[in-house]
């Protein structure tokens, strides 16, 4: 990969827009099939503010610094840069040499092939239109691209920036239905339901007196949506799919509240209801400051009962947490774990239905070992998976039907967190006989006996 040399400059019609042309090339990167989430696209700009764009070899360092991830990723981030920080008359000429004869020297790539095909399919332009010359250049950057279906079951983390889009498309045109419950409004029905002797009354002074059975039922209204989202280091594959999950909720239901936590807690209601998807998870970007953090649980969930639960959990709202459970606060923090455990409780009793979904349950052999998983347990009515476009069709297919009846699958979690909870008990009292100090007396008896203990 050639690096830019110092001398080179950046093209200086991109300064009035710079902020709106790296969130256009982040964009690119997405698509390309890098991770990059919003916090990353914001420290892009705020280092490119503090740098400069004079010199292009450092506009490329403090690109590269903030928005590669992975080792692996540097081939095809300079490939990308390359195409996209130059001048656009040059982009059609450039993308013709460049793409055919892409080399790195020193990394080893199975499939070059495809790393071609996710660049040319982000950077392919659209057809152009005849404007009166009778010879055209038609560039199908596309036609390398294997028409696959995306995996229903493969895991978000493991997607390229193709199926990644494909997913997030699918997700958009998600359109759930909320659980509903009884208003205590009435309505008027022709058969059926309580027989609502006003209406009948009322309609008998019209009909000469004549009193004719008039019937009536309860209303029925939205239960309430309040989704709280991990965004800490762990959850990095899946919040920015959440998001998106949510933003399509949002859209089509408004009794939807939606909260984002890592060592703070952040309220994204309002703007999730913005129109534009890419539009609302850069103001959530901005907004929220801990992003790729630590985890603080506990912590979050008592501001969430102190200060939002009265206001968002009236009319029998549903929750649902979407974490792995894995806290910063150790083990060993007995205060911590009796907080989180209390209010998780307290969530528990204010919430119709809590439902954790767990990214962790796409393993097959997964334990509830964690402390902070086994506190959690008891107090969810469904734990469900989170890592795929079948898992979150499934969470769809079901949010109508969630009523408060616990799940039978939560109840092999719960036997699952009791069995590891007493094995963590009994290596705990195996390292403390371990490290105890043996008696002056036996040490005695040993040496005199010839055995050395």
């Amino acid at each position: 990969m050639t690096r830019p040399r110092p001398d080179e400059t950046v093209v200086g019609a991109l300064q009035p827009k710079l902020d709106q042309n790296i969130m256009l090339f982040v964009r690119l990167l997405r698509r390309i099939g890098l991770p990059v989430g919003p916090a990353s696209m914001v420290d892009a700009v705020e280092a490119v503010t503090v740098i400069g764009v004079a010199s292009k070899s450092l506009f490329y360092h403090a690109l590269a610094g903030c928005l590669i991830k992975r080792p692996e990723d540097q081939a095809l981030f300079g490939q990308a840069f390359h195409l996209f920080w130059q001048n656009p008359k040059f982009m059609e000429r450039v993308r013709d040499l460049l793409l055919p004869q892409i080399k790195v020297p020193g990394v080893d790539t199975d499939a070059p092939e495809d790393m071609l095909r996710r660049l040319s399919d982000a950077l392919a332009d659209p057809p152009p239109t005849n404007q009166g010359d009778d010879t055209t250049i038609e560039i199908d950057a596309s036609a390398t691209a294997s028409d696959r279906a995306v995996s229903q079951t493969k895991d978000f983390a493991m997607m390229s920036g193709d199926e990644m889009t494909a997913a997030l498309s699918v997700i958009k045109n998600l359109a759930p239905y909320l659980p509903q419950r009884k208003s205590r409004r009435w309505r008027q029905q022709k058969t059926g339901g309580q027989l609502a002797i006003r209406a009948a009354l009322r309609a008998a002074s019209r009909q000469s007196g004549l009193v004719l059975p008039k019937f009536q039922s309860h209303q029925t209204k939205t239960r309430p949506l309040v989704i709280l989202c991990d965004v800490s280091g762990s959850m990095e594959h899946y919040s920015r799919v959440m998001l998106h999950f949510i933003h399509g909720l949002t859209q089509h239901q408004p009794a939807v509240h939606s909260f984002l936590f890592g060592m703070n807690l952040t309220n994204i209601t309002r703007l999730m209801r913005y129109r534009d998807v890419d539009e609302a998870v850069l103001a959530v970007s901005n907004q929220v400051d801990d992003w790729s953090g630590g985890t603080l649980i506990g912590s979050n969930l008592q501001r969430f009962n102190r200060e939002w639960s009265r206001r968002v959990m009236a009319e029998g709202a549903s929750v649902i947490i979407i974490t792995d459970g894995l806290d910063r606060a150790p083990d060993e923090d007995k205060s911590a774990l009796q907080t989180l455990d209390f209010e998780m409780e307290r969530l528990h009793k204010s919430a119709y239905s809590l439902i954790w979904l767990n990214p962790l349950l796409r393993f097959d052999g997964f334990v509830p070992k964690s402390q902070s998983i086994r506190t959690m347990l008891p107090h969810v009515d469904h734990f469900l998976p989170m890592h795929s476009l079948q898992s979150i069709h499934d969470l769809a297919g079901k949010l109508q039907v969630i009523g408060k009846r616990r799940s039978r699958e939560l109840v092999t979690w719960q036997k699952l967190a009791r069995d590891a909870a007493k094995m963590a008990v009994r290596h705990s009292v195996y390292a403390q006989m371990k490290a105890a100090p043996i008696p002056a007396d036996k040490i005695n008896k040993g040496q005199k006996n010839g055995v050395v203990t």
